[in-house]
């Protein structure tokens, strides 16, 4: 089991996440930080999404792990240490970690900490010599890691295509930190969804089943148990729609009524019809990663990606 002396929890403070959802709310148009999807219910829903038919990302993405992993193990040598950035249920770390060669530690980085515990118990019964550190912290901002030997070679995990999430201009500015984070001769794998057809992208974000509904509007929940504010989760529904100009499939909670609601003890109003932006999912194109990267202070080694070009797993080093 992971010992409690070896977890880190810096779970942000709720008036950090009060000012943070009010800000939000008083942009034009209204917005939600969509870090807020991941409590522990939050956490099982998209568990759950990555399992549908419309949403191709898990799969395809695993199927390019499973054949890119022995490369990447092969560049990160003996020893490294893994740190991992929205870590979920681990399921695409066991590739990663059964790839490589005596990994000396593992840090997951998590703001579900229910499920941030119980994924690093798994693994640290799974992986008996493998030294495992959790940490729950929002990742987005500046987060201390646990120390590590000198001389021992990072090597971030970045799954997902959760870097989508992130407005261009944060995306480098989180990339950065990553890098800082690797060090010198670091090396970061990253996930990226890549550009293509509209009907295949919306489908990914509004399933028939409705799970993906549910993981939109459980971002409400959280924020009535967090802030103590009184939506009604019947009163939004979910919306999702890719804008090609942007590049980004936009999630959506739409008002079906003109209300006024108490959030943080401050109340907000919404009009009938009014659209509360929840996450915008970036699309890249090859190039554009790669451009991405070298503004971040990274220089692509090996880019893997599956047979119909539809996702991306990069492999990147620090430039020093």
């Amino acid at each position: 089991m992971v010992s409690v002396a070896r977890f880190i929890d810096v779970t942000p403070e709720n008036e950090v996440v009060r000012h943070e959802v009010l800000s939000a709310l008083a942009e034009k148009p209204k917005r939600l930080p969509c870090k807020l999807f991941y409590d522990d219910v939050g956490s099982r829903l998209f568990e759950r999404i990555c399992e549908l038919d419309e949403y191709y990302l898990t799969r395809t993405e695993l199927g390019i792990l499973r054949g890119c992993v022995g490369e990447v193990a092969g560049v990160a040598g003996v020893g490294c240490r893994v740190v991992e950035f929205g870590s979920g249920a681990s399921v695409k770390t066991r590739l990663l970690l059964e790839a490589l060669d005596r990994p000396a530690s593992y840090v997951p980085i998590d703001i579900a900490r229910g499920a941030l515990l119980e994924s690093a118990a798994a693994l640290a019964l799974d992986y008996p010599t493998l030294d495992v550190r959790p940490v729950c912290a929002d990742y987005t901002r500046e987060v201390a890691l646990p120390p590590v030997e000198s001389g021992t070679k990072t090597l971030g995990f970045f799954p997902g295509s959760t870097l989508g999430n992130f407005e261009p201009k944060d995306a480098v500015t989180f990339l950065r930190r990553v890098r800082g984070h690797c060090g010198p001769g670091g090396l970061l794998l990253l996930g990226v969804d890549l550009k293509k057809d509209r009907a295949t992208l919306e489908a990914a974000y509004d399933d028939r089943e409705g799970v993906t509904a549910a993981f939109n509007t459980n971002i409400l929940r959280v924020v009535n148990r967090t802030l103590g504010a009184r939506f009604s989760l019947e009163s939004f529904r979910h919306r999702a729609r890719y804008d090609e100009r942007h590049g980004r499939v936009e999630m959506h909670l739409v008002s079906t009524i003109r209300q006024r609601v108490v959030v943080g003890g401050e109340v907000v109003s919404f009009e009938a019809g009014e659209a509360v932006v929840t996450e915008h999912c970036y699309k890249y194109d090859l190039d554009g990663l790669r451009g991405l990267a070298r503004t971040s202070g990274f220089e692509p080694i090996r880019c893997f990606t599956d047979a119909r070009d539809r996702f991306a797993v990069v492999l990147l080093g620090v430039v020093e």
